[in-house]
């Protein structure tokens, strides 16, 4: 298992989940050292690649269609690709141009580097070349995560509300918090709304800004986006206006809607579960 990218978060979190799965790993890295002793370092990109079995591209979103060109050619036959990214629709289109010697996995595990295990966790995976097979060596690599399947004009369509919108409305909730002069009293004062808020907005800001700006870059973030805009906008009006019937039917409206799909009870009783959670550390 060749691991590109293994000196970032990432890259480092499938490293060692691959060794300890009693996998050969080596890493490249560009930009970062490449740590964990279970790790062969590779001195340059393709002396990494050449006999794996396996390359795992743990690079930069706007980079990987690049590197898919530039390493496909130089791997052996029959060798895996295995592509990460958080946007699918260019990274696609390299997949399906490597030459055919190469077998491509498309997928994206949604949960960070703070994951412990993969049971259970959420991975999806988008189609190349062959579907079934591509699943089927995508659950040997990854056992126990929940895949579901998916086509990358699709995925990314989610992704512009699952990881944009998300990003995007804690970005800015943290830019207006960190600029309250009264931040210590604010913390003593806070309820479990806020903290739990704060604590996504927070975790969030881990990430790299060059990460978190692909994620916001979403070409199909700006529908949902413009939407939530308005809807802030509509809002801040009728505060401004004193319409009160107005403000409590958006509320209610929201709330009947998310109610055909959610038990709003049970979230608000996992919410206090985080928190009391949080409590105990």
């Amino acid at each position: 298992m060749a691991v590109i990218g293994a000196g970032g978060r990432m890259g480092s979190w499938f490293a060692k989940f691959f060794a300890d799965a009693g996998y050969e790993v080596t890493g490249y890295d560009s930009e970062n050292k490449v740590t964990g002793r279970a790790v062969i370092k590779s001195e340059s990109l393709v002396g990494c690649v050449l006999k794996a079995d396996y390359v795992l591209l743990c690079t930069p979103t706007r980079r990987t269609p690049e590197i898919i060109r530039l390493i496909a050619k130089e791997m052996r036959r029959g060798a895996y690709m295995i592509e990460i990214s958080s946007q699918k629709s260019k990274t696609v289109s390299a997949l399906s141009r490597m030459p055919p010697k190469i077998n491509p996995i498309c997928v994206h595990p949604m949960f960070g580097p703070g994951t412990r295990r993969i049971a259970n966790r959420n991975m999806i995976s988008i189609p190349v070349r062959d579907a079934k097979k591509e699943l089927t060596v995508a659950k040997e690599l990854f056992p126990g995560a929940s895949f579901v399947t998916i086509d990358a004009a699709e995925h990314d369509k989610r992704m512009a509300v699952i990881l944009g919108l998300t990003h995007l409305v804690n970005l800015v909730f943290a830019s207006v918090i960190s600029r309250d002069d009264k931040s210590a009293l604010t913390e003593r004062m806070s309820g479990t709304t806020f903290r739990a808020q704060k604590i996504i907005s927070e975790s969030i800001l881990t990430e790299s800004p060059e990460l978190i700006e692909t994620v916001i870059s979403n070409p199909e973030i700006r529908r949902y986006a413009e939407e939530f805009w308005k809807d802030i906008g509509r809002l801040l009006t009728a505060i401004q206006e004193a319409k009160t019937e107005e403000i409590t039917e958006y509320i209610r409206a929201c709330h009947d809607r998310l109610t055909e799909h959610s038990d709003l009870d049970d979230s608000y009783k996992r919410l206090y579960t985080m928190v009391n959670a949080l409590d105990r550390k």
